[in-house]
C-alpha cells in the first residue's frame, strides 16, 4: 500500500511499525464553535482511513484529541461570564452530535487539553533542561528553533524563510522571533500552577503530550488539515523529537482546504456553512459522496451544484438495493480486487467511487438473478468499507422531508394517482404527479410499486449564517 507522506512529499510504501497495527494521531477540534464542513471533510477524510485499514485486517489505535484550552474559548467564556470549560463543554455536545450524524467511528481515545497538563509539565521541564526551552523574565517559557537543526523539515522552510509570510507576534522576551510559546504565564483563568507560575500550555505542547501518553514516542501516522502543516505540526515535530531524542511520526498525512462558491469559507463572506445546516438538507452520507469525489489532497469546492451531483450518484447506489433482501452470497472478487486497488493507492476514492458505478450499472443492466443478488451484496460489502450504503434505502430517500408536504400526504397522494390509473383517468393521475412534483418529489413506477424520492433541494452555500 502507498500513502503520500507530507514529510518526504512523495508517495511512500506504507510500513507499519508493527505488522497487524497501526498508531494514528489526528488533530481534533478546538471547541469554541459548531463545526463546519471543512472540519467534516478532514475528520471523514479520517474515518475513511481508519474504516480501509480496518478493511483490510489492520487493529488500529486511532487517537483523536480535543483543544479545550484556547484564547478563543477563553475569550469567549469571558464575554459571557462563564467558566471555559462551559464553552468547551457546550460545543463538545455539539460536535459529538454532528459526529455521530455523519458516522465517524469513534476513537480509541479522545483525550482533552485540559486534563493533560501534568504530561504536557513534564515534557516542557524536560526540555527546558536540556537547554530546548528557556523561560523568560516574563514568565513565559518558550521552545528555542535554533536548538532543533531539522527545524521546517516538514514544511520544507529554513530559518531565514520564516519571517516571510508569518504572522509573528512581537515580544521583548524571546530569542527568536519565531520561538513559540509553551507555558503562558497568566492570572485569567483557566490557568495552573507551574514552577514558573499560574499558567497555561501553548497550543503546539497538548498534541505531543497527549499523543506520547497514548501512543508512544514514536508512532505510525499523524494527520490533520493542511492549515496544520506549519506551524503547529512543525512545532510538534521539534519539541517531541528534542524530549525524546526520536523520531516522532513516521507518516504525516494532511488533508486540503474546502472553499465555498469558489472563496475561503469565512462568517464575514456570509458562507460560513455548518454541518448541522447541509445536514437540515441532505442525507449526512451525501456529504461522504461529496468528500469522496475529489482526491484528499486535492482543494475541494462546496457549491448548490456540486453536493446535488454527490446526492444524485448515492441515490443510483441506493435505488439499485431498493427492495433486495440481503442474505449472505459470495463477493465479486473483480469488482472487490478493483476497488481495493484503488484505495491501495493513497486512498484514491474518485477511482473508488467509479468502481462502485460500474457495479450499479452492471446491476441494472443483468438479467440473471444470480449474478445480480452477487453484484447487489458486492455493491454494499464495499461501499459500507467506506460508510456509505449503511441506511435503509426508504429511510435515504425520506431524509430531510419538505416541511410542504408530510409522508402520509405522499403515500395519499401516491394511492389516489394510483387509483386514477386503474379506473384510466389519466389526466387525473397526471394532475397528482403534478401536483407531487411541485413540491419535489419525483414519483417512479417500477413493476406493480410506485416508489417516491425528494428531488427538490434548496440553494446551500449562499446567505447562509450559522
Amino acid at each position: 500500500m502507498k500513502i503520500f507522506n507530507s514529510l518526504s512529499s512523495s508517495k511512500e510504501d506504507f510500513t507499519p511499525l508493527n505488522k497487524d497495527k497501526i498508531k494514528l494521531y489526528v488533530c481534533g477540534m478546538t471547541v469554541y464553535d459548531d463545526c463546519h464542513i471543512g472540519h467534516a471533510r478532514t475528520f471523514l477524510t479520517f474515518d475513511l482511513f481508519v474504516r480501509f485499514f480496518s478493511f483490510l485486517g489492520f487493529d488500529v489505535n486511532y487517537i483523536r484529541n480535543i483543544t479545550d484550552i484556547e484564547d478563543k474559548i477563553i475569550d469567549k467564556a469571558l464575554l459571557e461570564k462563564v467558566k471555559f470549560n462551559e464553552i468547551s463543554n457546550r460545543f463538545i455536545i455539539s460536535m459529538n452530535e454532528d459526529f455521530k450524524k455523519l458516522n465517524l467511528l469513534s476513537p480509541n481515545n479522545e483525550p482533552k487539553a485540559s486534563d493533560h497538563i501534568n504530561e504536557i509539565l513534564e515534557m516542557i521541564e524536560t526540555l527546558e533542561s536540556n537547554d530546548y526551552a528557556y523561560s523568560s523574565e516574563g514568565g513565559d517559557v518558550y521552545f528555542d528553533i535554533s536548538s532543533y537543526e531539522e527545524y521546517g523539515k516538514l514544511s520544507k522552510r529554513n530559518l531565514d524563510e520564516l519571517d516571510a509570510g508569518v504572522r509573528i507576534e512581537i515580544d521583548k522576551f524571546k530569542k527568536n522571533p519565531n520561538d513559540f510559546v509553551l507555558w503562558k504565564k497568566t492570572s485569567v483563568e483557566p490557568n495552573w500552577d507551574s514552577k514558573w507560575g499560574k499558567g497555561r500550555p501553548g497550543w503546539h505542547i497538548e498534541c505531543s503530550a497527549m499523543s506520547k501518553k497514548f501512543l508512544g514516542e514514536n508512532f505510525d501516522i499523524h494527520g490533520g488539515g493542511l492549515d496544520l502543516k506549519f506551524p503547529h505540526h512543525e512545532n510538534e515535530i521539534a519539541q517531541s523529537e528534542c524530549c525524546s531524542g526520536k523520531n516522532f511520526a513516521n507518516y504525516w498525512m494532511h488533508v486540503a482546504p474546502l472553499n465555498v462558491e469558489g472563496k475561503k469559507m469565512s462568517k464575514s463572506l456570509n458562507n460560513f456553512i455548518t454541518i448541522k445546516k447541509v445536514l437540515e438538507e441532505f442525507h449526512p452520507e451525501v456529504m461522504r459522496m461529496f468528500f469522496y469525489l475529489t482526491h484528499y489532497r486535492k482543494p475541494i469546492n462546496f457549491t448548490t451544484n456540486s453536493i446535488n451531483e454527490a446526492k444524485n450518484i448515492l441515490d443510483k447506489f441506493y435505488k439499485s438495493l431498493r427492495d433486495t433482501d440481503f442474505t449472505e452470497t459470495q463477493i465479486d472478487l473483480d469488482y472487490k480486487n478493483k476497488f481495493e486497488e484503488s484505495l491501495r493507492d493513497d486512498f484514491n476514492t474518485p477511482k473508488a467511487i467509479k468502481i462502485l458505478q460500474e457495479l450499479v450499472q452492471k446491476i441494472n443492466k443483468t438479467k440473471s438473478l444470480e449474478e445480480m443478488l452477487i453484484l447487489k451484496f458486492s455493491l454494499k460489502e464495499l461501499s459500507q468499507a467506506i460508510g456509505l450504503l449503511n441506511d435503509k434505502a426508504e429511510n435515504y430517500f425520506k431524509y430531510s422531508l419538505s416541511n410542504e408536504i408530510s409522508e402520509a400526504e405522499i403515500e395519499e397522494l401516491v394511492f389516489k394517482r394510483n387509483d386514477a390509473r386503474q379506473k384510466k383517468d389519466f389526466q387525473k393521475a397526471d394532475d397528482l404527479r403534478n401536483e407531487l412534483l411541485e413540491k419535489g418529489i419525483v414519483l417512479e413506477d417500477k413493476a406493480d410499486e410506485t416508489y417516491w424520492v425528494r428531488k427538490k433541494t434548496k440553494k446551500v452555500g449562499k446567505n447562509n449564517k450559522s
